[in-house]
């Protein structure tokens, strides 16, 4: 079953130049964003982590494991421009079976004001998209798990609206003393079933991302290194080949494009019920600085409080220095809330 699954990635990854497109070239880009506190504080990105935070399985469905049984993750990500989006997931688990979660995802744009071609008001419209989360993981033995997300898409644009469906695909690996732990994820393999007003179908946001996660023995750190867009090396907006100098050095292009896929996190974990953490994406940081003023931007942080049936999370994330993202999580588990009401 793993030589499968290998031999199945390894496929994926050999065809993927064809899927080759990054941000501004797709359609439904909505399902790149970052709905849990924690992943958004540690970069926005992040397939590795180990633990029973269900919202780790949304972005590597591999992750979704027996620990998140009956758990409900609420997510709230107060963007920009009265722009609000979050995600809503459950999670069971059946032993023998495997492990099942559904969830919905939106993106809600606001209101607008609608004018004719002379400028004069003629009313207002909405814009939205939303998609479903139907995921389903199974552990192929003790260390090593498997799992899909099928994301049924509705995207509805004023008067206008597109249907399409995508897929992750995403495995997971952790080591005997679940101090490191590695993840790999097909994102978005998909298409647009029906365009909004009868035009070519463009491509979904197509993307391979891998980490890994690593866990100090003696303590409270763990670290995170979160690789994007491993399809397509030239992640830059206009990009030149690097040139040799006379010291037969490659110039600074290939290290600066190399950089562009990489996402570093950490988080201080003092104690089992609270934790705080960074994180920094190059890539944000390269897109949306303002030369004469760096600032924050690309760095992110946050905290987040874990009791044994409710977790709250808050995640902070700095794109540009007009503004930043808030993300709050709540992940319950309604039975031992019940229990501990009845008790």
């Amino acid at each position: 079953m793993k030589k499968k699954v290998l031999n199945f990635l390894i496929f994926i990854v050999i065809i993927s130049p064809s899927f080759s497109q990054t941000g501004g070239d797709n359609i439904y880009e909505f399902l790149n964003l970052t709905h849990s506190g924690l992943v958004s504080s540690l970069g926005g990105t992040n397939v590795s982590l180990q633990g029973n935070n269900l919202n780790l399985a949304y972005h590597n469905p591999a992750l979704l494991n027996s620990g998140m049984n009956k758990s409900l993750a609420l997510n709230y990500v107060n963007y920009f421009a009265g722009i609000n989006y979050g995600l809503a997931m459950y999670s069971r688990s059946f032993p023998g079976t495997g492990n099942f979660a559904a969830g919905l995802t939106y993106l809600n744009y606001g209101s607008f004001t609608e004018t004719d071609a002379s400028g004069t008001i003629t009313g207002d419209f909405s814009a939205a998209e939303y998609a479903l989360s139907l995921i389903y993981s199974r552990q192929i033995d003790s260390l090593f798990s498997v799992g899909v997300n099928f994301k049924p898409v509705l995207s509805q644009l004023e008067k206008y609206t597109s249907i399409g469906f995508a897929f992750d695909i995403g495995a997971s690996w952790h080591n005997s003393t679940n101090l490191f732990s590695a993840g790999m994820v097909i994102k978005n393999a998909g298409y647009q079933v029906t365009t909004y007003a009868g035009e070519q179908r463009e491509k979904l946001p197509f993307e391979i991302q891998a980490g890994i996660s690593q866990t100090l023995a003696h303590a409270p750190f763990r670290f995170s290194l979160t690789l994007r867009h491993l399809e397509k090396f030239d992640l830059t907006y206009q990009y030149q080949e690097p040139v040799s100098t006379e010291d037969n050095k490659v110039s600074s292009g290939f290290l600066e494009n190399s950089m562009r896929h990489v996402i570093l996190g950490v988080e201080l974990i003092p104690h089992k019920n609270f934790y705080l953490s960074a994180g920094y994406n190059y890539q944000r940081r390269r897109e949306l600085e303002i030369e004469s003023k760096v600032s924050t931007v690309g760095f992110s942080w946050g905290f987040g409080i874990n009791t044994s049936f409710l977790n709250i999370e808050f995640g902070r994330a700095t794109y540009h220095l007009a503004g930043s993202s808030n993300s709050v999580s709540i992940i319950v588990r309604p039975d031992l809330l019940y229990k501990k009401y009845r008790n």
